[in-house]
């Protein structure tokens, strides 16, 4: 509505005001680059887990989150503290689950096709890996093979777990693991 002047008639001056809004419509304006970064688990290999499972599952949890081929414990004595889960139909070396204390605790790959969190696979040269990781790297020789050594890699994804990985003595991955602390750092497994 038009302001009036004391009068009573319609201001000329106050009509003539600038109208504020665009002609058409506009999409509101976005923020992208303030917005946190997607989830962890926007991928199937992570720090926290792989595919639908999560560190700190119980075998009960792991076994309903997989829905894929059935894990097999290949035959696990009785009172075992610590084992491996094997997906049904592949080779025990592409990717093994460990669970001790009856959780979900690392990872192990040895499939040059899977590739690590923040990136690297079986194959990669060391200083490859070094490139990748820059910073968040703790070097220790390796405890079997002579020349080899361990890559431990931390704040892969802004959480607590942990990325490992070996060298053979020509400086290539032989292997990679993933998970929570003391168990990403055992170097035989659960032997």
């Amino acid at each position: 509505m038009p302001a009036e002047d004391d009068s009573g008639a319609a201001s000329p001056a106050r009509d003539a005001l600038p109208h504020d809004q665009p002609a058409e419509d506009v999409p509101p304006a976005t923020a992208a680059d303030l917005l946190p970064p997607p989830p962890a688990d926007a991928g199937v290999v992570r720090t926290d887990g792989y595919g639908p499972l999560r560190i700190g599952m119980s075998r009960e949890e792991v076994d309903a989150a997989w829905g894929g081929p059935a894990l097999d414990d290949a035959g696990i004595p009785d009172g075992t503290a610590c084992y491996y889960l094997f997906p049904g139909g592949t080779d025990a070396a592409e990717v093994a689950f460990m669970l001790e204390s009856g959780r979900f605790v690392r990872y192990d790959a040895r499939d040059p096709g899977l590739e690590a969190p923040g990136g690297g696979r079986v194959g990669d040269s060391g200083d490859a890996i070094r490139a990748l990781h820059a910073g968040r790297i703790e070097s220790s020789p390796h405890k079997y093979v002579e020349g080899g050594q361990y890559l431990r890699v931390t704040s892969v994804s802004g959480g607590s777990g942990v990325l490992v990985f070996e060298l053979d003595a020509d400086g290539r991955v032989s292997g990679w693991h993933a998970g929570q602390a003391p168990q990403v750092d055992y170097v035989e497994g659960c032997s």
